[in-house]
């Protein structure tokens, strides 16, 4: 009884009723997370020298093919709620697994990765990274507002109590549930910040993407565990393998092995670009110049990469 009480208030909010107009809030907090998420990473990509069109252009194609990665694995693990083929594709009704989304969405991108250089790959990744951040906080309020992702009943002080509202998971009111559609949003706005202070701070290209990685799929791993509608093989949900077999052994990599070869690379160009400075007459402050040749050089080499 004590826990209804402690609880946090929830009914749910499918739609948001503006006058004449109805607009589905999950499709709406969806649509608002990729906007926010593809500037986030044009933002960041025009620093790196990476034109504004290239990564609008790279993001449409990255977002379909990861919309309709989410819904399939989506599907695969909640067959039981899954009626018709209609309901198979009626993703404006939530039913979102970004995890399947994010390998399809690296699988369709990877043609324009390759002919990138490479500190721009790992510039990029982490911009990318920091953008499918910041979308997934704003698709997991979507998630919220259409009830899905439920857990079993507790008295955790984060968790809800539902008082009433349409869902897409069985839900009883009055019982205090986790909802893991509101752990996870509130597990991944500190990773936005720490990951916007890592590219802001100049870390080595791809610490923010291996950070990422490991972050997301360890918090989506643990809570996984407190879902209770969704389909399992050998104990864990489809988002749990993907986690375990692909994500985190890729951050892993990332952060062990391509992270200090970018390191390298951006001490040989910092060196490159300190001896082209002492060859040219007032290029460097010490010598009485401007810097302006310092930053010539450091931009060129940022913007193109190395092959």
């Amino acid at each position: 009884m004590l826990a209804s009480f402690a609880a946090i208030p929830y009914t749910t909010f499918p739609e948001i009723d503006l006058g004449p107009i109805s607009l589905r809030t999950f499709g709406l907090m969806f649509a608002l997370g990729v906007v926010a998420g593809v500037a986030a990473a044009v933002r960041w990509g025009e620093r790196y020298g990476v034109s504004g069109d290239e990564i609008v252009s790279l993001a449409t194609r990255m977002v379909i093919a990861g919309v309709i990665g989410s819904r399939i694995t989506w599907v695969l693990t909640n067959l039981d709620a899954v009626d018709s083929p209609w309901d198979a594709i009626a993703i404006w009704q939530g039913g979102l697994q970004y995890s399947g989304g994010f390998v399809a969405a690296l699988i369709v991108g990877y043609p324009t990765f390759r002919h990138w250089g490479i500190l721009t790959k790992g510039r990029m990744l982490d911009a990318a990274c920091l953008g499918l951040t910041i979308g997934i906080i704003l698709g997991r309020v979507g998630c919220y507002s259409v009830g899905e992702h439920f857990g079993g009943t507790t008295s955790f002080f984060l968790a809800n109590r539902y008082d009433g509202g349409v869902t897409r998971e069985p839900a009883v009111v009055g019982e205090v549930i986790h909802n893991t559609a509101l752990y996870e949003g509130l597990l991944l706005i500190p990773l936005a910040f720490v990951l916007w202070w890592l590219m802001r701070r100049r870390a080595a290209p791809g610490t923010a993407a291996g950070v990422f990685g490991i972050w997301y799929a360890t918090s989506r791993f643990g809570l996984d565990f407190l879902r209770v509608n969704d389909e399992t093989v050998l104990g864990l949900t489809g988002a749990q393998w993907t986690c375990l077999v692909v994500v985190i052994p890729l951050a892993i990599y990332v952060l062990v092995r391509v992270r200090p070869r970018m390191a390298a690379r951006v001490a040989l160009e910092a060196e490159a670009a300190e001896r082209d400075d002492a060859a040219v007459p007032g290029g460097s402050p010490d010598d009485g110049g401007d810097g302006a040749g310092s930053i010539s050089s450091t931009a060129g080499g940022s913007s193109a990469g190395t092959a």
